[in-house]
């Protein structure tokens, strides 16, 4: 499942995702892992969940963070969910790069039974329609 937390700019995205971060992590068995820019969500977030960093592994670009995802499912099976905060200022802009991201991600997700979710930096109506049919917004 992929899961999609919407809004610009100081809408209040990053503390729903703080808030399904710690949530996820009182519900999981397995492992949750927290996906951000940086590093500024190191005192908000449980201290069992995983945070990482894309910038400490220079992610940048749809591909690469798709590469970087599968490589943490294939790394760990016991993941169930990875969330991830700035997924624009991580992955670049919306276009046909991020449509296909997308595609990808869902497909992981079934294949390893994790869930995702993702903030973006955008009103609904900026999104792609067919990003709604592998993903949900909450």
């Amino acid at each position: 499942m992929v899961s999609l937390i919407i809004g610009h700019k100081g809408s209040g995205k990053t503390k729903k995702l703080i808030d399904a971060v710690n949530a996820a992590r009182e519900a999981s068995n397995g492992n949750v892992i927290c996906v951000e820019k940086g590093n500024k969500l190191s005192n908000d977030v449980k201290y069992t969940v995983r945070l990482v960093s894309a910038e400490e592994y220079k992610i940048s670009g749809f591909d690469a963070y798709y590469g970087f995802l599968a490589g943490m499912c294939a790394g760990d099976s016991d993941i169930t969910d990875i969330l991830c905060d700035g997924t624009l200022k991580i992955g670049g802009e919306i276009g046909d790069d991020f449509l296909c991201f997308f595609k990808k991600v869902a497909k992981l997700a079934e294949a390893t039974d994790t869930k995702f979710t993702f903030t973006i930096s955008a009103d609904e109506e900026e999104l792609p329609a067919e990003l709604f049919e592998v993903a949900q917004k909450i």
